[in-house]
């Protein structure tokens, strides 16, 4: 496998192996009844993806797609959910063995991190009831942090619901205590989502979706994340000259694709001389584009006119497919002027 590595946001429905979705109304979809359903909303000033469960009150969080568990700023003065003290758990009891922990402490020490600004804090693993979607959940594991981890997380959350590839995150706790399948997903648009599990065998969506979506398995991995592989990466049907095959991990908390910087600088030559061909003119960028592009055009013909790219992922038949509004947006400081949602990170 190649040591490049690029990292992108998506609309994605996951099985512990991947489907990746279109971008569908949320209200199209006919859920099992036996779902449980977790609205989202998008907070405009951040990008992130806000989500709550009851814990006594609700409480939000924001969703942490490779999240290796659930964590919850414990320091205001947050109580149980019968009202009195939350009870640390003992490091050598059943619930900590599920957690990557501090082994020299008599209590369960736990490292929660804060997705968004990749700080890493230590905490205190604890079990409540809490409520997800309409259910009640007895003995939920999740984190105490402290109050400083919040930093950098949208106005209201108090923690993060990790979704990730571990036996603490919020699928595999649901499989293990109500008997749903270790079988959820995530779709996200612009404004809103839903994340969701069911018990139900098969696909959760009938036969009509289900006959359209796009399937690839995950790497395995020792870590929470989901990651996928990328044969190759075309513009408008043309190879973009990169060190494949790439590998990605699928993200909600950064609101922008990142790549490694020479696959980048490769990207936005070939992306730049798609666009100009389509008499798109690059204009200077505006925060928080990193390339940016003028037109005369309405919007709506402007993005008409954007490159289409496709990620190849496991064969030239399976490709991810990003047009328009997913991989453009257009600035909120200069009108007429779109900025390409990506951006470069590290030497690789």
């Amino acid at each position: 496998m190649a040591s490049s590595s690029s990292k992108f946001v998506v609309v994605l429905l996951l099985n512990f192996s991947v489907y990746f979705l279109s971008v569908f109304q949320v209200q199209s979809f006919n859920l099992q009844s036996n779902a449980i359903v977790l609205p989202v909303i998008k907070d405009s000033s951040t990008s992130q993806y806000v989500t709550q469960i009851q814990h006594g009150s609700p409480i939000k969080f924001v969703v942490d797609l490779g999240g290796p568990l659930i964590w919850l700023d414990c320091g205001s003065g947050h109580v149980s959910s019968s009202g009195g003290r939350l009870i640390r758990l003992p490091s050598q009891s059943i619930q900590c063995s599920k957690a990557v922990h501090d082994r020299g402490s008599n209590t369960c020490d736990v490292f929660p991190e804060n997705g968004v600004t990749g700080v890493v804090a230590r905490g205190d693993l604890v079990e409540d009831t809490v409520a997800v979607g309409s259910v009640d959940v007895d003995r939920f594991l999740f984190a105490c942090a402290p109050s400083f981890l919040l930093q950098g997380l949208a106005s209201g959350a108090k923690g993060m619901l990790g979704l990730g590839r571990t036996r603490l995150s919020l699928p595999s706790q649901l499989a293990a205590s109500v008997g749903h399948h270790r079988k959820f997903f995530v779709c996200l648009s612009p404004t809103n989502g839903i994340v969701s599990t069911h018990n139900t065998h098969g696909s959760i969506f009938g036969p009509e979706i289900s006959k359209s979506l796009i399937y690839t398995p995950l790497v395995d991995n020792k870590n929470s994340d989901y990651i996928i592989n990328i044969k190759s990466i075309k513009i408008n049907s043309n190879p973009v000259s990169v060190n494949a095959p790439l590998t990605a991990k699928l993200s909600t908390v950064d609101p922008y694709t990142t790549m490694e910087s020479s696959i980048y600088e490769t990207f936005v030559k070939a992306f730049t001389k798609a666009a100009e061909s389509r008499n798109m003119v690059r204009v200077t960028p505006v925060t928080p584009f990193g390339v940016c592009f003028g037109s005369d055009q309405s919007s709506d013909e402007s993005v008409s006119a954007v490159p289409v790219i496709d990620l190849v992922l496991q064969s030239e038949m399976v490709k991810w497919r990003i047009t328009g509004r997913n991989s453009v947006g257009e600035s909120e400081r200069r009108s007429g002027v779109f900025g390409l949602h990506g951006r470069r990170v590290g030497s690789g």
